[in-house]
Order: C-alpha cells, then structure tokens, then sequence
C-alpha cells in the first residue's frame, strides 16, 4: 500500500512539474480572432472580374506562395487558410467583401487587397474594427497615414513619389517638352497627376494637356487621339493595363511617337507590353522596384532562382513574364516575414507592431539595393525605384536607386 501511494504521489509530482513547465509557455500565446494553434485566417479581395481583372494574377501567386509555406510546416506550425473574394474592381462590393471577411469569416487581417478606391472604400471600416489593412496594393501616398489610421499601410512605392521621379527625368532630358498625360479618373490618376504636378514644380506648364477616363470606358482610343492633336512630344499614361495596352496600340496606329512614360503598375511585359504588341513598345520608360521575370540577367540571381523553383513546384501555370507574379510573391514573402515575428502573439495589435518595425528585409524579387524598411511614424515600406526602358524583349535599367521620398 506504501508503495501503491508513494508511486502516486511521484505521478502528482511529476504532473504538478509538467503543469509548472508548460503554464507559463501555454499564457504567452496570445491570439484574436483568426488566429490558433494550428491555423492563421488571412482575408484578402481581388478584381478577379472587371476592368482590372489582369492584376487576379497576384492574388492567385499570393495563394501559391501560402501554399508553399504550409507545405514547409506553416508559420510556427500554424497553417495559413487564405480566402480571397472577388469585388470587380468595385468599391461597393469591396465593402461587402470586408464585412464577410471581417464578422463571418473571421480573418485576423486583410493583406495585400487591391486598388486605390477600393481599398480607400473600407479604411474607415477596418481602423473603426481595429483589423489591420495590411500591405494594400496600390500606390496612393495616403496609405501612409499611420497616426489617422494605424491599421492600413501600403506596401509598394507611392504614385505621387513614383510620378515625381518621371517629373525630373523629363525635365532633364527635354527641357522644353509639351507633355499629354492620360490618367484614370479616381484616386489612383490623380495621386499620380497630383505628384507629376509637384515633380514638374514651377514648370507645371510644360502640361499642354490632361485627358480623364473612366474605368467604364470600353477604349481609350479618343482621349489618346486628342492627346496627339495637342502637339505634345511627352506622353505619359497613368493607367491601368487593360487601357495602358490600348494607349500604346492607339499612339502607333495614328502615327503618333512621343517619348512615352507608363506607370509601374502596367509595366508588365506580359501583362501589357505583349498584348500591346512588343514591335510598337520598344523605347518605352518606366520605373521599377522589382526583378523582371522575362530577364535573363537574373537567372544566376539567388532571389530569382528561388522565384523560379516557387513556380515549377507551385504555380507551374503562372506567366513569369507578368510583373503580378513578382509582386505576388515578394508581398506575400513580406507577410508571411511579419507572421513569423509575431511568433505566438497573433494578435491584431501585434500584426501592425511587427509590420512597422520591418528592417531591410530584402524579398527576393525586389532589385538589388532595394529595401523594406518600416516604422511607427513610418507606413511606406518601399520608398526606392530605377528608371527603366523597354528594348528589345524586356525593360533595361539605367541610372541609379532613386529614393522616391525625396526624388534623390
């Protein structure tokens, strides 16, 4: 009987030990809504329809790239379950989408949702419910806005910074040019017309003319028609690729060869440049802040060859001469880098503590020299672009990292 009790208080012992030991590990997990032991709910919202349908290519490689980490074991062996919804570049049916993401479906964040007006329709929303609005993917300054709203940060360069580095190269290159610009009529045209304006400084005037159009538009074909009638010989189109496409197709069929400059975002070889036809595309300029997939020179590139191998195991489909497939994964590669510093405390408010506190992390799709860097006061974590012209079957660089903050 002594024995019987002696081995039963060397049990109680040693489960009072267990207990002492995994207490205090168990209390520092810390989770909200969306977050367990075993899984992490990221939500996320796409034109997968509608007029900026060619961008469905980041969430779908965003997707992949998720699916590669829970291949690897997950985020501190949790698995990421990432619902993406479709909105038709529609910010009525984004808000709709949120909401579902939000109160039904119960995500820890929204990462990596794209479009400037779409995005714009549910910051109110998602700093109002305190859900982080993570890495939102589009160009407007005011993403960066971390003491008005301290759970939406952008990811990518700004348009106003990105338009003030085209805004100096033409006034260095033609001093005297009559610049036309096209440029979608929301957000996103006039942050870019807003930063050209303030690049261009004293000699805003060199804008002979600007010509708005609507996402509803079938064909730019008119607005690039009365652009040529106004004598410009500086063309920039601040569009997205669907009518970038067209705007080139257009100038080469009416003769019309100016020095053409088009937004990042359609500067996508596949995406743009091919459908546009690769003939009338040569000379070209844009700027960049990734490694082009259609490239040669970074085929040695330890980044790009990781990059590769990424798209033969898991997303053998995806064109690696769309830029939406280098996007995808370099912002996908920067929250799933947050998640890791979160290590157990997945809350929302730790989320945004990690997010800004990014420190030249370097994804593997980005351009040499080009960093992620973040802080409290600090909401843009890509401020560096080159210039880059497009020759021959891919888009040369030139010059130096331009930091877009300062346009230095």
């Amino acid at each position: 009987m002594t024995a019987v009790r002696f081995q039963v208080a060397a049990l109680a012992a040693a489960l009072a030990l267990c207990t002492a030991m995994t207490g205090p590990v168990l209390a520092q997990k810390e989770y909200d809504s969306g977050a367990s032991d075993t899984e992490i709910k990221i939500g996320n919202i796409m034109p997968y329809s509608g007029p900026a349908s060619a961008y469905a290519v980041i969430g779908k490689t965003e997707e992949a790239y998720f699916n590669k980490i829970n291949a690897e074991g997950g985020i501190n062996g949790r698995k990421i379950k990432f619902i993406s919804y479709d909105d038709g570049y529609s910010p009525p049916k984004t808000v709709e989408q949120a909401r579902k993401l939000v109160e039904s479906d119960g995500v820890l964040l929204i990462f990596g949702s794209l479009g400037t007006s779409t995005n714009g329709a549910i910051r109110k929303y998602m700093n109002e419910k305190k859900v982080p609005q993570l890495f939102v993917a589009s160009g407007a300054s005011k993403w960066n806005d971390p003491r008005q709203y301290p759970w939406t940060m952008g990811w990518q360069p700004s348009y106003a910074s990105e338009a003030r580095i085209y805004a100096k190269y033409v006034m260095k290159e033609k001093p005297d040019a009559k610049i036309a610009v096209l440029y979608q009529n929301d957000d996103f045209g006039k942050d870019y017309l807003k930063g050209l304006k303030g690049g261009l400084g004293a000699k805003a005037s060199m804008i002979v003319l600007e010509e708005a159009y609507d996402t509803s538009e079938p064909a730019v074909d008119e607005h690039v028609v009365k652009l040529k009638s106004s004598g410009a010989d500086v063309f920039i189109s601040i569009t997205t690729p669907k009518f970038a496409a067209q705007a080139i197709k257009k100038a080469a069929e009416i003769n019309w060869h100016p020095m053409q400059i088009i937004s990042n975002v359609s500067a996508s070889v596949g995406g743009v440049l091919e459908p546009a036809g690769i003939e009338i595309s040569q000379g070209i300029l844009s700027a960049s802040y990734t490694k082009d997939g259609s490239d040669p020179q970074w085929n040695a590139d330890e980044g790009m060859k990781k990059f590769y191998n990424f798209l033969a195991q898991f997303d053998p489909k995806a064109n690696k001469l769309d830029a939406g497939v280098v996007f995808g994964y370099a912002a996908a590669q920067t929250m799933v880098k947050v998640l890791h510093m979160c290590g157990d405390d997945l809350t929302r408010e730790n989320v945004m503590k990690q997010a800004a506190s990014l420190k030249d992390f370097e994804p593997d799709t980005l351009l040499p020299g080009i960093r992620i860097n973040t802080a409290p006061d600090n909401f843009a974590p890509i401020e560096q672009l080159q210039m880059m012209r497009f020759k021959g079957k891919k888009w040369e660089l030139f010059g130096d990292i331009i930091s877009s903050d300062t346009g230095h």
